[in-house]
């Protein structure tokens, strides 16, 4: 007469298979879990807006009072004559 199991099915067998089936579903949890990670993390592409120029901060400054229109010109001038030159 025929078994749906085979008879040298010892223990051991019946413990792989235990083993078998325990890592497979860990391999799909785990693997499950680091899709989820990395569809939800945030995009690399994201703008980083460029950090105000010398110019645009003088701007905004002439803007807010604190400095008078005189100042402005002079600070101007000295921006757009460039860095010192140095021996």
């Amino acid at each position: 007469m025929m078994f749906w199991y085979d008879h040298n099915m010892n223990g051991w067998g019946w413990f792989a298979m235990s083993i078998s089936m325990v890592l497979f579903w860990a391999l799909i949890i785990t693997a499950t879990v680091l899709l989820f990670r990395v569809l939800n993390r945030p995009h690399e592409h994201t703008h980083v807006p460029a950090p105000p120029t010398p110019v645009q901060i003088l701007r905004d400054r002439l803007a807010r009072g604190e400095v008078d229109e005189d100042e402005y010109r002079r600070l101007m001038t000295e921006l757009n004559a460039g860095p010192p030159h140095q021996p």
